[in-house]
């Protein structure tokens, strides 16, 4: 990630202007986040603590039965990855639009402006960014959990990484779209929490659904129709190299929904900065 391979990168990309300021926008997250590795620690400490102190409580309490894609019975600890996987992929969507309002505000965000392609672009490089440093994270936390026995088939490993991009599309589509109606930092940190954690405990992350139907059925209701729970199937599919077309499908149309939401948010017509009340 040095001055060099960039260098290398941007040479690779010149002539062709998409794929120039898409790899500039990478890169830039990338290195943005090497720099920063308090948040790589902190994003790896939420899930680990699920998977090695929650779980170790939960686990005869919260016993899971026989579900696909599963074959056999199978530990708590076991069930919950896929859930923390998406946790890892929620939290890192929010951030990522949280960087976009800080930007916005602080006022770098009109370097980026300077590009002669379409805004709309920008916001995808910006979208596809934050996934691929997400997924780099996800995969982190899948080799720590190797080692606490956690292993699913070698195959899982890759068939696992399109459910990764698109639920992370997904997941950052949705903090797009928040980031272009929130006009002020601080309030986009506070809607965070109104967001994360409903989403996250109101879904299949951590326990089954059919397990949730039994305890109340509102609860059941509005956890099936959460799109993060369709998200944490597809990846627990995916995991085991298996589809499970509902969720492709309904993770697919929400992704499509969030982010022509947020396109329609960060129009040029109404100002890509006009949330900080300063037209472009």
């Amino acid at each position: 990630m040095s001055s060099t391979t960039l260098a290398a990168g941007s040479r690779a990309a010149e002539g062709n202007p998409w794929l120039l300021e898409l790899s500039g926008i990478v890169w830039r997250e990338l290195l943005r986040f090497l720099q920063q590795r308090e948040r790589f620690f902190a994003a790896l400490v939420r899930p680990l603590v699920w998977l090695f102190i929650f779980a170790a409580g939960f686990r005869s309490v919260l016993g899971v039965s026989i579900q696909p894609p599963y074959e056999t019975y199978i530990l708590y600890e076991v069930y919950i990855t896929p859930g923390l996987c998406g946790m890892i992929l929620l939290f890192s969507g929010m951030q990522t639009s949280l960087a976009m309002v800080y930007d916005r505000e602080m006022g770098s965000m009109r370097v980026l402006l300077v590009s002669p392609l379409p805004r709309w672009y920008l916001l995808l490089c910006k979208l596809v960014a934050g996934v691929l440093v997400a997924c780099v994270q996800v995969y982190v936390f899948l080799a720590i959990a190797w080692f606490w026995d956690i292993v699913p088939p070698w195959y899982g490993y890759l068939t696992v990484l399109p459910a990764l991009v698109l639920a992370g599309l997904m997941l950052g589509a949705l903090g797009l779209l928040l980031s272009s109606v929130i006009k002020q930092l601080e309030n986009f940190a506070g809607v965070m929490n109104f967001v994360i954690f409903p989403m996250f405990f109101a879904s299949s992350a951590l326990y089954p659904l059919w397990r949730m139907k039994e305890g109340s059925l509102l609860l059941y209701q509005i956890s099936t129709a959460n799109p993060f729970s369709q998200a944490v199937e597809l990846i627990r599919f995916a995991l085991y190299g298996q589809v499970d077309p509902f969720s492709l499908a309904t993770t697919a149309g929400w992704t499509a929904l969030f982010l022509a939401g947020a396109l329609f948010g960060y129009n040029p017509a109404r100002g890509f900065v006009a949330a900080t009340g300063k037209g472009e």
